[in-house]
């Protein structure tokens, strides 16, 4: 295993050292340095570590980069990761999402709006999405469910999957919710609902499982299917 970047220097050097390795043009040498930054936290490090989430290429980079800035107090990480979720840049908000529920302050939940719910870029959405559940208020899961059921259909195997597993973290309290889903005239938003219900009642089925069933019963009608299955 290769060593971190070492902490021999003056502080002034030593964060001079870690600001050029963390935009080097070498993964392996970002990924050290974002180790040695959360491995040695240096609060004046925070805004280039976010600033490289942004536009980091590498996805085991970006991960190192998150796991660093956990390791920093919350009050010095937070107010800069919420202050990028109005980024223009999908990757910033995607990016900070994701470190924000990993360090699940719970206080940033006004931060979750709904517009990121919604957002046009998938990769975006999906991280609101585990953000959303991780930090939602106890009494609130009935109307972020309501948010989540409005998006079923969406996107690809992927996106949908990210969304049916957003839904069954939160509960019981997505059934109702589900209902409009289920009443859909679109027959692709009626077999994400049904199959997002399979995966409530049984986290054990698959997802390719659970929308191959729902398929098949919106095709074949409950009672058919249920023969067609034996």
């Amino acid at each position: 295993m290769q060593e971190v970047v070492p902490i021999n220097s003056t502080p002034g050097t030593q964060q001079t050292r870690l600001l050029d390795a963390l935009s080097a043009a070498s993964s392996g040498t970002r990924l050290r340095a974002a180790l040695a930054v959360g491995t040695y936290p240096d609060p004046g490090l925070v805004e280039a570590l976010v600033a490289r989430c942004a536009v980091e290429p590498n996805f085991f980079v970006r991960d190192m980069l998150t796991w660093a800035l956990t390791r920093f107090p919350s009050e010095s990480t937070v107010p800069r990761l919420v202050a990028e979720l109005g980024s223009g840049c999908a990757q910033a908000r995607s990016q900070a999402l994701h470190t924000l529920s990993k360090i699940g302050d719970e206080g940033v939940w006004p931060a979750i709006t709904r517009s990121l719910l919604c957002d046009a870029d998938d990769e975006v959405a999906r991280s609101a999405w585990r953000a959303a559940v991780v930090l939602v208020p106890a009494g609130q899961e009935e109307a972020l469910a309501a948010v989540l059921v409005a998006q079923l259909g969406r996107g690809d195997r992927d996106v949908r999957l990210s969304l049916s597993r957003a839904l069954v973290a939160l509960g019981d309290v997505i059934e109702p919710a589900l209902r409009s889903g289920l009443a859909s005239v679109d027959p692709t938003v009626r077999a994400h609902a049904h199959a997002t219900l399979l995966l409530l009642s049984d986290p054990e089925v698959g997802f390719d499982s659970a929308l191959e069933e729902a398929t098949r019963v919106l095709v074949l009608g409950p009672d058919r299917a249920d023969g067609a299955a034996c």
